[in-house]
């Protein structure tokens, strides 16, 4: 079953929701929307399942036209951040209340319940409240609710938010072997770039209710066609530099200037907008055409084990994310090592011109 957007559009009190969206989800595909919060992922959704009407554009599902179609007569899940659940049925009649609807045996019902409840890990559970459970069990008896009765389209908004960091990996990975043997279109929103390229799939980066791009996630993460979508696909995003390209070098601000590598030969002279990712800056040299550069500390912001560094200099200021924890005073003057092989090319109006060629291992 494919889903496919014409033109789709939502406007909400004259305030334009989504704006002119075209989009094609495949049969049997993992789908990411990726954004920020209020970009537009669950409005979407809604509209792809039916909750809401576009306000112009149609909506098609293997080519049929379910545009005024409701959510009760399309087979369709969804699962929501918050542990949605009916708190007075035990986990068994939680998940089994959709098969109760379709006048499923109960024979069937039995069956059907305690297999996605096993793939779910809360086979020992299913006498118990939702209460009872623990949030991540919780999730996973919404999750088993929404798989259990084969829809053609299930959707999750923002699903392990509410989680702690483990056991959102541990869903994650559990939620991709899930779905590689259905021919169930999945669809996952979530505002966070490393999420999008654990689940991989395709992703689609939302922006104010646009698409930006839509792709498979290794191709949108690794060639994003424009600066705001390299943001998007960055935690932290982009740092972006204005610099001069001459037939010979690069130069930042008319003082900080390297030798044109390989990948940038096929830049034209003139100016662009350079982009690096915050992980390929470092604090020690790792191949010969990394930028030395003086900056001053402005926060190391530690976070777990990872550390964010804010940087700067006369020239540019740059966010740093590095493993570990580093522990430094404000001003304090450190080098820093800019891999000029992994520079992104933007023109000055912010569209791609050259990203860097991938290597293997990089």
């Amino acid at each position: 079953m494919s889903l496919e957007l014409r033109n789709v559009s939502r406007i909400v009190d004259g305030e334009t929701w989504i704006n002119d969206v075209n989009l094609t989800l495949k049969p049997g595909s993992f789908n990411v929307l990726l954004g920020r919060t209020l970009a537009g992922k669950t409005t979407l959704m809604r509209l792809m399942a039916g909750l809401d009407k576009p306000s112009s554009g149609k909506i098609l599902m293997n080519g049929v036209d379910v545009t005024g179609v409701p959510v009760k007569d399309r087979n369709i899940s969804m699962v929501y951040q918050q542990f949605i659940n009916y708190p007075n049925l035990t986990v068994f009649e939680n998940i089994a209340s959709p098969l109760r609807l379709a006048n499923m045996s109960e024979a069937k019902i039995k069956e059907r319940v305690r297999e996605t409840a096993s793939m779910l890990h809360i086979e020992p559970y299913l006498d118990r409240l939702p209460l009872a459970l623990s949030g991540g069990q919780q999730q996973r008896t919404a999750m088993a609710r929404a798989l259990v009765k084969d829809a053609t389209m299930v959707l999750f908004d923002e699903p392990l938010v509410n989680l702690d960091y483990k056991l959102r990996e541990e869903l994650r990975q559990e939620l991709r072997e899930l779905f590689k043997e259905r021919n169930t279109i999945a669809i996952y929103a979530t505002t966070e770039p490393n999420e999008a390229l654990a689940l991989g799939g395709t992703t689609t980066v939302i922006h104010e209710g646009r698409v930006l791009q839509h792709g498979p996630t290794a191709e949108v993460y690794h060639r994003p066609q424009d600066i705001l979508t390299a943001e998007m696909f960055s935690e932290p995003p982009i740092n972006v530099v204005e610099g001069l390209v001459t037939d010979e070098e690069v130069t930042f601000d008319e003082t900080v200037h390297f030798p044109l590598n390989q990948d940038l030969r096929a830049l034209k002279p003139g100016r662009y907008k350079f982009g690096v990712r915050a992980s390929h800056i470092g604090l020690v040299p790792q191949n010969d055409d990394d930028l030395e550069l003086s900056v001053n500390v402005d926060l190391a912001e530690i976070s777990g084990s990872e550390t964010f560094l804010h940087v700067r200099n006369d020239h540019m200021s740059l966010v740093m994310h590095l493993s570990g924890v580093h522990a430094y005073d404000v001003d304090e003057s450190i080098n820093i090592y800019f891999p000029t092989h992994k520079l992104y090319a933007f023109d000055m109006s912010g569209h791609l011109v050259q990203a860097p060629v991938r290597r293997v291992g990089v």
